[in-house]
């Protein structure tokens, strides 16, 4: 059988996941970050999605070989 992680690995994963789990509850909530952070990831989807869906020239990227 495989093993995935090892013992310390596990160890590590599930300090973190309990931190997340606790220290929201402890620490004070933080004031909202400013509005051009907010857009930051709005802008990296917009160019994400133009890229999908902007033509490539896939001809010129083709190699075509013959045995």
């Amino acid at each position: 059988m495989v093993r995935c992680f090892s013992k310390v690995s596990v160890v590590i994963l599930t300090a973190l996941a309990a931190s997340m789990a606790v220290l929201p509850l402890l620490l004070p909530p933080l004031p909202p970050p400013p509005l051009m952070f907010l857009f930051f990831p709005v802008g990296i989807m917009a160019a994400l999605m133009f890229l999908a869906f902007s033509p490539s020239d896939a001809a010129a990227n083709f190699a075509l070989y013959t045995v």
